[in-house]
């Protein structure tokens, strides 16, 4: 039983849910569940309620029947056992779903025509081909299909059957089908570049090679046990406190962060952020050719992270003492299905936190910690690790590894290789593409009522002042209203973000503040009028200031499945809300502009990019005075 309005839904919760609309709406055989999650409480309700208070559960459900391809979303009372809310949403498309995914791949595989495309190039054992669906843009649809829920299909094949699955794609060959029905709509027949003999193996075996022996075991220990505690799904480690959440669509979420502030010897505890998640992943490949060009992801909003979020496992994807967590979801038919470790707690050492050297009375050094809250998803061929890192100083990083394996084509025996791409193997190049990253930061910095501050660093001109041209300044210019809701990072100024609350002060007089410290931040390169720019607007700025709804949560629309435009970040800033001393959330943009490489290949190596959120006269000092110097030993390998 819950005893937190926030904890996610439980197996019996997905299953009362399921059923109790299975018998007051009549769902039947025909319909399918795109997505079941808890219904949040409002923020306001969230932040009076106190332990002891009653714990009311409500579950959101959007569903489509294959019949007819409608869709409807319900809102759930499980603590009544009722139906609250059961509402046709007209023209949209919910997100895919692994279980289609799988069925697909299994009726095409079957289907007379597939077979005998395959066979026409050679490829007559089906047990090797996977066919891998795709979901796209209603502008790139067919017209005749365009009131349907439209899959478009890759053919790949392994070479062995342990081989690599994206070793060798059948190109030029395409499948149309429809999702509901599993019918084979057209197959697309457009060239066929051959099957070019490549090296496309990773994992050990007799083509990888001798692997390297000259590694020593490195162990990380801690003989006294972890330094924080889990208590349900809420997490404490030194003076944080935070609350994890977990949802089909966004994956890991954490909730209600806060610092222990110590004023005076005393508990102060003092809130830094409500809500940090992922809320959007759009991935475009910039190729035109037949292979490519219907090719950009929404990996968010057409499948959900939560969904392909995979177990870790000890050793491999986390080192040292770990505390793992499941994670709750559920198929298409509204049964649970666990995910096993799907999130890792672990502390790491990461070098020095501060040190100086005096010539008198010698160094002092601290050592840094951090607590990491991380989780992996597998996205077809991409891995994508999610690291969540608080520190002792009261810095927030959070960093995202990409790895896996890239999409590759071949081309033309006797042609030139394009010029939107890098040659990684005989006959076969990789297409360049973007990842952009949706951040969505509710941040209440000593409460909700906030202002978002933009600050330049500018060089005064020479002058009697300043006659060596030395001074440089800062600039923080306040984001008053949603017109001016799209920022953009500024190299050359240094641009940097704050959120800060002009209702308090620290002893030195000034408005605490946290600090957005952005990288990765990469330009869209794209058309405005293109139909996957059309799709997704929020990538061509790097930061987004929006006042806080409980409903605004996808800055794509709720429905990215086959849009035509967003139905989000456009919409919401529409009406021009006042921004200054009020309740904020920050969209923040980032990614890798993945030019690709011959070292990507066959299996790439992380790419890493990262932001911070640093205290900026939040404390009224180092934080971090207070951390010990480590024991001696510690160093007792010196």
């Amino acid at each position: 039983m819950a005893t937190h309005p926030l904890e996610p839904l439980d197996e019996d919760e997905f299953r009362q849910t399921a059923a109790i609309l299975r018998r007051d709406r009549e769902v039947g055989g025909s319909w399918r569940f795109a997505a079941i999650e808890l219904l949040e409480p409002a923020k306001s309700a969230v932040r009076a309620w106190r332990p002891g208070d009653p714990v009311p559960r409500t579950a959101f459900a959007v569903l489509w029947n294959r019949a007819d391809n409608q869709t409807w979303e319900g809102v759930v009372d499980l603590t009544g056992d009722r139906v609250v809310s059961w509402i046709q949403v007209p023209g949209v498309t919910p997100n895919f779903t692994g279980d289609e995914y799988h069925e697909v791949d299994e009726a095409m595989r079957a289907h007379p025509d597939v077979i005998a495309a395959l066979a026409e190039r050679g490829i007559t054992d089906l047990s090797l081909v996977m066919i891998e669906v795709w979901t796209y843009g209603k502008a790139l649809m067919p017209e005749k299909y365009r009131d349907r829920r439209l899959g478009w299909c890759d053919i790949w094949y392994r070479e062995t059957p342990d081989g690599n699955p994206y070793a060798h794609p059948v190109s030029g060959l395409k499948v149309v089908v429809d999702m509901n029905t599993l019918e084979l709509l057209e197959l697309e027949n457009d060239h066929d570049h051959g099957q070019p003999a490549v090296d496309a193996e990773y994992a050990p075996g007799p083509w990888t090679g001798v692997l390297r022996t000259d590694l020593k075991p490195l162990h990380v220990t801690q003989p006294e046990g972890v330094s924080f505690t889990v208590d349900g799904t809420e997490l404490k480690w030194q003076n944080w406190t935070m609350r994890l959440g977990f949802n089909h669509r966004e994956g890991l979420v954490i909730h209600q962060v806060t610092y222990d502030d110590h004023v005076n010897g005393r508990s102060a505890i003092r809130d830094i952020a409500y809500r940090m998640s992922f809320a959007e992943m759009v991935v475009p490949y910039r190729d035109a050719s037949f292979d490519h060009y219907r090719r950009t992801a929404f990996d968010i909003g057409e499948w959900g992270l939560g969904f392909m979020t995979t177990s870790l496992g000890l050793g491999c994807d986390c080192l040292g003492e770990i505390v793992y967590l499941d994670a709750v979801l559920h198929d298409t038919h509204g049964e649970p299905v666990t995910i096993k470790n799907a999130i890792c707690l672990h502390e790491e050492d990461n070098a020095v936190l501060w040190k100086h050297v005096d010539h008198t009375t010698g160094a002092e050094v601290r050592r840094m910690r951090r607590m990491v809250v991380s989780c992996h998803a597998t996205v077809a061929n991409y891995e994508y690790l999610i690291y969540w890192r608080f520190y002792t100083d009261g810095n927030i990083e959070c960093e995202v590894r990409a790895t896996g394996l890239m999409v590759t084509t071949p081309f033309a025996a006797d042609g030139t290789p394009p010029a939107t791409g890098t040659v990684v193997d005989k006959q076969t190049y990789a297409p360049f593409h973007q990842h952009f990253l949706v951040a969505r930061l509710d941040l209440d910095v000593d409460g909700d009522a906030n202002t978002v501050q933009e600050v330049d660093s500018h060089a005064l001109p020479v002058s009697d002042d300043n006659p060596y041209g030395l001074a440089v300044v800062t600039e923080a210019t306040p984001i008053r209203s949603e017109s001016d809701a799209a920022r953009d990072f500024d190299w050359a100024a240094q641009r940097t973000w704050k959120v800060v609350n002009p209702n308090r002060v620290n002893a030195l007089g000034t408005n605490p503040a946290y600090k957005l410290i952005p990288s990765a931040s990469i330009p869209a390169l794209m058309d405005p009028g293109t139909p996957q720019y059309l799709r997704a607007p929020v990538i061509g700025h790097t930061l987004w200031v929006t006042r806080q709804h409980d409903e605004e949560r996808w800055p794509c629309g709720d429905y990215p499945t086959q849009s035509t435009v967003d139905d989000g970040m456009t919409r919401w800033i529409a009406d021009d809300e006042a921004l200054e001393n009020t309740d904020v959330v920050l969209w923040y943009v980032f990614g890798i502009h993945h030019v690709t490489r011959v070292e990507d290949w066959p299996v790439m190596p992380v790419d890493t990019i990262a932001f911070w959120l640093k205290p900026f006269g939040f404390f009224d000092r180092n934080p971090a005075l207070d951390v010990a110097p480590s024991s001696e030993h510690h160093d007792a390998g010196h």
